[in-house]
């Protein structure tokens, strides 16, 4: 228990100070194998502005599923996720949202504030989805299945902090899982979403 309070301490100290967070950088891990028949893609969902829709409405393009804060330390890697979806989305890749208060209480805001902040702060393309829990017994679905998934580190489990990011290859059949301060540009990840692309 004090390692975990320990561990979520220093995040949270980082987050609010970003040049306390180490930039975490290393070759990609091997991409995972994702199970062939997993619910994950046919789980409800709703996008930040209500509409219903599910993770197969996106199958045959590479995804960076990814769980964001609008007042966090790590925010600002909105810009460079959209750069990657600006660069990457005509050749079958996109980013995808997922608003998530469960770190810090670091995503406050309604939908509407949050679709108002990421637009207006960042000029946001991607597509977001409704806040939702990525740990507990609350978590949604597809984070049941991506938790699972080990990180550059090895590490499987839950969810460290905003910003953890997934990439799944276009085909769905392999992901990739980076640490919240690895940054959307750091070259294991170009590496990962490149190997991702629909062929």
């Amino acid at each position: 228990m004090y390692k975990l309070a320990l561990s979520c301490f220093l995040m949270a100290s980082a987050c609010g100070n970003p040049s306390k967070l180490d930039q975490v950088t290393a070759s990609a891990p091997p991409a995972q194998a994702l199970p062939k028949e997993t619910p994950m893609w046919n789980e409800p969902l709703k996008t930040l502005k209500g509409a219903d829709t599910k993770l197969a409405e996106y199958k045959g393009k590479a995804l960076m599923i990814v769980n964001v804060a609008s007042k966090c330390g790590l925010t600002p890697q909105y810009a460079q996720l959209e750069d990657l979806q600006d660069k990457y989305g005509p050749k079958g890749f996109t980013v995808v949202g997922f608003p998530c208060n469960q770190f810090g209480g670091q995503e406050p805001g309604s939908a509407e504030e949050i679709a108002e902040f990421c637009s207006a702060t960042y000029g946001v393309t991607f597509p977001m989805m409704e806040k939702v829990e990525v740990n507990g017994p609350g978590r949604h679905a597809i984070y049941k299945t991506l938790t699972a998934v080990p990180d550059q580190a090895g590490k499987a489990g839950d969810i460290q902090w905003n910003f953890e990011k997934f990439v799944i290859s276009a085909d769905g059949s392999k992901v990739t899982r980076f640490a919240p301060q690895t940054k959307p540009d750091d070259p294991a990840v170009i590496a990962a979403v490149e190997a991702a692309l629909p062929r």
